[in-house]
């Protein structure tokens, strides 16, 4: 199960930190993503962490969102800043947990709301 948290509203310029976390048994994560999904549009990844420390971002957002986790407590972090209404969006986190018996899954959790005001 993944329970994001941290969204909210925000003027221009402003910033925003979001926080999933994973909880259950499983023997660990792989990838930890952020997805966000605004009005009219598709869900879209903005950023990826893989297990080996490497990450990936949309170009909508490099330079301004910072994708960190915190392995110890299967959290992943979405530093959000200098945020611009386009960024207006539900955003969602995805993992892909390794199960106990094995199997790769791939979760997502709860949206959370961010909006940008001007």
């Amino acid at each position: 199960q993944l329970q994001a948290s941290g969204g909210g509203l925000v003027q221009v310029g402003g910033s925003l930190k979001l926080s999933c976390a994973a909880s259950g048994r499983f023997i660990g994560i792989n990838t930890m993503s952020w997805y966000r999904q605004g009005p009219a549009n598709q869900r879209e990844l903005i950023a990826q962490s893989f297990a080996s420390g490497s990450t990936i971002y949309a170009d909508s957002v490099k330079g301004r969102f910072t994708i960190s986790r915190d392995n110890a407590k299967h959290t992943v972090y979405l530093q959000m800043n200098t945020l611009e209404p386009e960024d207006t969006a539900v955003y969602y986190c995805q993992a892909r947990i390794l199960t106990i018996d094995y199997r790769n899954e791939l979760y997502w959790g709860r949206g959370t709301l961010v909006t940008v005001s001007s």
